[in-house]
Parts: C-alpha cells; sequence; structure tokens
C-alpha cells in the first residue's frame, strides 16, 4: 500500500485549528461549565482529526501524545510532593505558623503591597515561583483571608512577586534556559529584563498599595483578626522553630538543589514537626502526605483554610497537566510550530512588530503547548532570524522570550503554570488573573519598548568593532611573522 505524503498544515488549516481550540474552551467552560479534562479530550481529537487529514497515521499521532507528556514528567512529580508538603506543613505546623505571625506584624492597608514584596524577594533567594507560591503564598493567602481581602486580589499580588523574582535570579531555570536559547549571556540577560521588571514593579506595587487602602477604608474587621490569631494559637503550637523546616526548604532552593528532592525532604520535615510539635501520631502524620490535613475545629477560618493538601488532592491537576503536555506533544508533531515560523517571519519589518511576534510566539507556547518552556522554544525558533536579519541585540530577543513566556505562564487556565499556581492558591486562573497587574504591566512595558524605539538595541555598531579587532588581530599576525631585523 503507498504511504500518505505527510504535509505541513497550510494557513487556513492553522487557523481554523485554533479558532476551533478557542471555541471549545470558551463553550466547555464558560457556556456548558465542563471539566477542563473533557475540553482538552475534545481538542485532541480536533488535532488527531487534522493530523489524519496531513498524511500522519494514527498510531505515529499517539506516539506524539506520550511523547509530549514524558518532556514533561518532572512538572508532573513536583506537583504531586508540592501536596505532600502542603499536607505535611499544615499538620507540622509551619504554615499555621507563618499565618500566626503575619497577621500579628503586618496591617492590613499594607498587606498587599508587602505581599508582592516579600514574594519577589523570594523568588529572588531561591529562583523559583513554584517554590515561592508553595510557601510564602500559602501562608499570605491565609492571611489576606483573615484580613477579608478578595482572594483573587491576594492571588494577583502573590503571583507578581512570585514571577518578579522568576524572571531575574540567576538561579532560575527559566532565566538560565532563556539565555541559552537566544544565545545571551546569562548576567547580560538578567541586566536586559531589568529595564522591564523594575518598572513593572513599581507601577504594580503603587496598585498594590492603593488597592490595600482602598479595601482598609472600606472596612475590615480588626476584631475578627484577633479571633483569628487566637483560633490559630488554641488549634496548633506556634512558635519560632515551627519555621525551620521552611527556612530548611528556601536555603534548599537557593542552593540549586533538585526540586523535587527539595519538596520531599520538606514533607519529611514536616511529618517530624507533626509528631514532636503538634501531637499527631506518627502514622496519622505520614497519611496526611497522601489524605491531607483533616480538622474540625469548629471555626470556619481554620476548618476551610487548613483542610487540605496531600497527593490526592492533586490529582485532578494531575490529569490536567497530562492531558495539556499531551495536546504540546500534537502540535509539535503537526509542525504548527515550523507554518507560525513562515508565517511570522514575512510581517516582521520593524523592532515593533517583531517585539508583539516574540511575545505573541512565547504566548502560543503557553496556549497551546500548555508548558513554560515550550513558550521559551517558541518565543526563540519562530523569531530569532529576524533579529539578526534586523540586526536587533539578541539581548532584546531574550527579554521579550522571557516576557511573552514566563509573565503569560500563569495566565493560561491549562498551562502548567496557571494549573499549579490555581492549585496551590485556592483561586481559578481567571479569577486572579486581572489582578497578576505584575505580569500585564511587564508584557505592556516591552511592547512600548519594541514600538518606541526605546531600550532597542543594534548589533551593527558591534559588527563593525568585530570586523576592525580582527583586521587589527590580522596586521598583528602579519607583523609578528615578519623577521627582526
Amino acid at each position: 500500500m503507498k504511504e500518505n505524503q505527510i504535509r505541513l498544515p497550510n494557513s487556513f488549516e492553522l487557523f481554523m485549528v485554533m479558532g476551533l481550540f478557542l471555541a471549545i474552551m470558551y463553550f466547555s467552560l464558560a457556556v456548558l461549565q465542563l471539566p477542563i479534562h473533557l475540553a482538552l479530550l475534545a481538542v485532541w481529537f480536533v488535532l488527531i482529526f487534522l493530523g489524519l487529514r496531513l498524511g500522519h497515521t494514527y498510531d505515529n499521532l499517539q506516539k506524539s501524545i506520550v511523547t509530549g507528556i514524558f518532556t514533561g514528567l518532572e512538572a508532573v512529580l513536583i506537583i504531586i510532593f508540592v501536596g505532600t508538603l502542603i499536607g505535611a506543613w499544615i499538620a507540622g505546623g509551619v504554615v499555621p505558623t507563618l499565618i500566626y505571625f503575619g497577621l500579628q506584624i503586618i496591617h492590613p492597608s499594607i498587606f498587599l503591597l508587602a505581599t508582592l514584596l516579600i514574594c519577589a524577594l523570594t523568588s529572588l533567594a531561591t529562583g523559583t515561583s513554584w517554590g515561592t507560591a508553595g510557601t510564602a503564598g500559602i501562608a499570605m493567602m491565609g492571611i489576606g483571608e483573615s484580613f477579608g481581602l478578595p482572594l483573587p486580589l491576594v492571588a494577583g499580588a502573590v503571583i507578581s512577586g512570585a514571577y518578579f523574582g522568576d524572571k531575574l535570579s540567576p538561579m532560575s531555570d527559566s532565566t538560565v534556559m532563556t539565555a541559552s536559547l537566544a544565545k545571551v549571556d546569562l548576567l547580560a540577560h538578567v541586566r536586559s529584563m531589568l529595564f522591564v521588571s523594575f518598572p513593572a514593579l513599581i507601577i504594580s506595587g503603587l496598585m498594590f498599595l492603593v488597592a490595600g487602602f482602598f479595601f482598609t477604608r472600606r472596612g475590615n474587621d480588626i476584631g475578627l483578626v484577633t479571633d483569628n490569631i487566637q483560633a490559630l494559637s488554641a488549634n496548633f503550637n506556634v512558635s519560632w522553630y515551627m519555621l525551620i523546616p521552611m527556612v530548611v526548604v528556601l536555603v534548599m532552593l537557593a542552593k540549586g538543589v533538585p526540586a523535587m528532592l527539595t519538596l520531599a525532604f520538606g514533607s519529611v520535615l514536616g511529618v517530624v514537626w507533626a509528631t514532636i510539635f503538634q501531637g499527631i501520631d506518627v502514622i496519622s502524620a505520614i497519611h496526611t502526605l497522601y489524605s491531607g490535613f483533616v480538622i474540625e475545629s469548629g471555626i470556619p477560618f481554620v476548618d476551610l483554610l487548613f483542610n487540605r493538601g496531600g497527593i490526592e488532592s492533586m490529582l485532578g491537576v494531575i490529569a490536567i497537566m497530562i492531558l495539556a503536555l499531551g495536546l504540546g506533544g500534537l502540535m509539535d508533531h503537526l509542525g504548527i510550530l515550523t507554518v507560525l515560523t513562515i508565517t511570522l517571519a514575512k510581517w516582521v519589518t520593524n523592532a515593533g512588530r517583531l517585539t508583539s511576534s516574540t511575545i505573541f510566539a512565547a504566548f502560543l507556547g503557553n496556549f497551546f503547548g500548555s508548558a513554560g518552556y515550550v513558550s521559551l522554544i517558541t518565543g526563540c525558533k519562530v523569531t530569532e532570524k529576524s533579529y539578526d536579519d534586523l540586526k536587533i541585540d539578541r539581548r532584546v530577543l531574550s527579554r521579550n522570550m522571557e516576557t511573552g513566556g514566563i509573565l503569560t505562564a500563569p495566565l493560561v487556565p491549562w498551562a502548567d503554570n496557571g494549573i499549579y499556581m490555581a492549585a496551590v492558591l485556592g483561586v481559578s486562573t481567571m479569577s486572579y488573573l486581572p489582578f497578576a497587574w505584575l505580569n500585564l504591566i511587564g508584557l505592556a512595558i516591552a511592547l512600548f519598548y519594541g514600538f518606541s524605539g526605546k531600550f532597542i538595541w543594534y548589533t551593527e555598531d558591534t559588527e563593525e568593532e568585530v570586523k576592525e579587532d580582527r583586521g587589527n588581530k590580522v596586521v598583528l599576525e602579519e607583523k609578528m611573522e615578519q623577521p627582526i631585523s
């Protein structure tokens, strides 16, 4: 039997698939209110149908799904251990102690700004937005709830701070990967990112400060805060040494210990602390790693906030991530990235269009590839040649890659970052999206630079200097070869 000839999708097929993707997601989630799992499965079969139309065999399409899932299994494993960490740290009194001290120290009017800065410093020190949200972020959500602040707004402050540091820390895997893909020195990339990140931090900080005063004026029940502090001390042993597991985990992350090992060790410490300091028997403490922490205090604040964690709580999240990774594998196998590269290359004629194209291509990596690392690849591979053609320095490429890829990563409900943040913070992606102010402002600043020409560096002068240096070197070598008279 003659084999089918495999071809790339044409522009019509590409935009048709993108339109169907958006329609399925919208009607499934917004209109029919179906689980996102079913929407992703439906999109699978749309892409499989397209693949068969393009000449691919079903067996190869299924293999591409498996390959996509395999490439993202590390993130799945991390989510499993995040579940164990949350359950064990609640049982061990780590999270309750963080919230207890936070309620005593931070005033409600500056809480949102403090959340932004605390999460920014934590992510800078550790290089991980996921680790920041899973530690300091959880505590900030609990404090914010006690202050009576809208939880999506608090989550926006957590995410804004977490991704500020994630984009700048030399210890961040995304920062290192961005510099590597763009062929830019790591510190040069970080310096380039400062032009976007610091203005975004200042503007979003002012916005969170104003929002904090606004909600304080509307009236926060300080008496309720006092009641919650008493409830925490009545149900948990709270003391400074309860924070030792968190300090150990943050130090390990800052030292570059693999995330999975760090989270596993932190979970073990949580079990030990639960046994020694919280009076929980060993078997029950170990059970929190899978089933999460369970408490029936009769106090809504305590029961709603702390009945959570464990691997069991992450099973739905893991299923979403597996389906999303399979979707990314299909997209890659069908050559949709290649078609985008060809399409965008024809449109890019100046720095503004190139900036928007890079950000858009990186965003599509999250939207269709469902993973932050995919967004960096799409942002780079789709547009890198255009930077060289327009003689724009690759520091601009790396800055736009990380802005478009990492800042949008937590804003897509079915991408790995969006799934993780929603699960850990307990707020849906679409709820906190309007309040992820640093992320949104960062995108606007990068686009402004592109179309205004601000902080867009060109390589033409550099190339002339390199040619001159090479010429001088040749002359010097020729002189050295001449005999000394």
